[in-house]
C-alpha cells in the first residue's frame, strides 16, 4: 500500500504547454554516490536527461514551487536531511516557525539543502533514488522521448 501511495503522491500529470515536451532533467550533486547510481540506472536504461549540477545551478525558488506543488508532496520533504548542512544549521528547529514561502527561500539558497538527485520529466517527479520507484521512468519513457 505505501508504494501505491508514495507513487501516486510524486506522479502528476498536466498538460504541457504547446505540446511541447520538456526534457528530462536529472539535477545531481556530482560527488554524492546515491546520484552516481542514479545516473547509472537512467544510462543503462537508455533514458535521456538533461544533466544539471545543484551545487552549480541550484534550482530557483520558482523552479522548486513549481516541482514541489506539482509532485503533490510537502516542500519539507524536499530537504536533504542526512547532510552536514541541515544539520550544522539546525534546520529542523528553524523551519518549523518559518511560512512556506521562507522555507522555498532557504532551499533555493543552497543545492546542498535540496534532497537529491531529483528526475523532473513532464509527468514524473522523484527525488532520492530508490530503484523501485524510479522504474516508473521506463513506462513514461515511450511518452517522453
Amino acid at each position: 500500500f505505501y508504494g501505491f501511495f508514495y507513487s501516486f503522491m510524486i506522479r502528476f500529470k498536466y498538460k504541457i504547454k504547446g505540446g511541447e515536451k520538456m526534457k528530462n532533467l536529472f539535477i545531481e550533486y556530482p560527488k554524492c554516490s546515491t546520484c552516481q547510481k542514479a545516473k547509472k540506472w537512467l544510462d543503462e536504461n537508455k533514458i535521456e536527461y538533461v544533466d544539471r549540477n545543484i551545487v552549480t545551478e541550484t534550482p530557483t525558488k520558482d523552479e522548486l514551487k513549481k516541482w514541489i506543488t506539482k509532485s503533490g508532496l510537502d516542500v519539507r520533504k524536499f530537504f536533504n536531511t542526512s547532510g552536514m548542512k541541515y544539520r550544522e544549521l539546525n534546520i529542523k528547529e528553524k523551519i518549523k516557525d518559518m511560512s512556506e514561502d521562507e522555507i522555498y527561500e532557504l532551499l533555493a539558497s543552497d543545492g546542498m539543502l535540496i534532497k537529491r538527485p531529483l528526475f523532473i520529466s513532464d509527468t514524473l517527479i522523484l527525488k532520492g533514488f530508490k530503484e523501485k520507484e524510479w522504474e516508473q521512468i521506463k513506462g513514461e519513457n515511450n511518452a517522453i522521448n
